[in-house]
């Protein structure tokens, strides 16, 4: 029927999203609202780079709930946050996800708040690349990116275009509307499972 009304897709979805620090963080926060409209409940973790690019006053204002930026951090609610924010969502979002940031989850290194919140993950995780194309390409990115993959992380790739650089090439973050569309269909997938 045409009139027919369906829930939202996210409706009742926990999500966690990742912000790391590229010039691509601003579009983080329609990643966020793009969700929200889907009906996910979104918190927000950021690394401490990203915070240059974008406050987590933004988030904080968008999610209604405290942004992780060190999980040590006095301001912080929860002294367990990297377990708690991790085991009690359906999904983990990297938007935009960093060649650093990429790099470290490829070889389980954990010294922030993001990297350690992706070992103790136990829900699906998705993440959209953003980096110069040179980066993009380079055979370290690709071998920690072909690593992932294998480890069952969802990867969107990032969409080919100009960069803040001026170079033309594939590397600039995927459009938000791709990333919620891609997240929404794992939450989908896994709660079919």
């Amino acid at each position: 029927m045409a009139d027919e009304i369906t829930e939202p897709t996210g409706t009742g979805k926990k999500v966690a999203l990742g912000v790391t620090g590229g010039i691509a963080a601003y579009k983080a926060a329609e990643v966020l609202r793009g969700l929200q409209r889907a009906g996910c409940t979104v918190r927000v973790a950021m690394s401490p780079r990203a915070c240059e690019f974008v406050t987590p006053l933004t988030f904080r204002a968008l999610s209604g709930s405290h942004v992780i930026v060190d999980d040590y951090a006095p301001d912080n609610p929860d002294p367990i946050a990297h377990i708690t924010f991790s085991q009690t969502v359906d999904l983990f979002i990297i938007a935009p996800a960093t060649a650093n940031i990429i790099g470290k989850f490829a070889n389980g290194i954990a010294d922030d708040f993001l990297t350690s919140t992706y070992l103790a993950a136990t829900s699906p995780i998705l993440i959209a690349p953003a980096m110069n194309t040179t980066m993009w390409q380079h055979p370290a990115t690709q071998r920690n990116i072909q690593r992932l993959r294998e480890d069952g992380v969802h990867i969107i790739e990032p969409d080919a275009g100009e960069m803040a650089c001026g170079t033309i090439g594939p590397g600039r973050l995927s459009e938000p509307e791709r990333i919620v569309a891609a997240a929404l269909e794992i939450l989908r997938h896994s709660s079919v499972e």
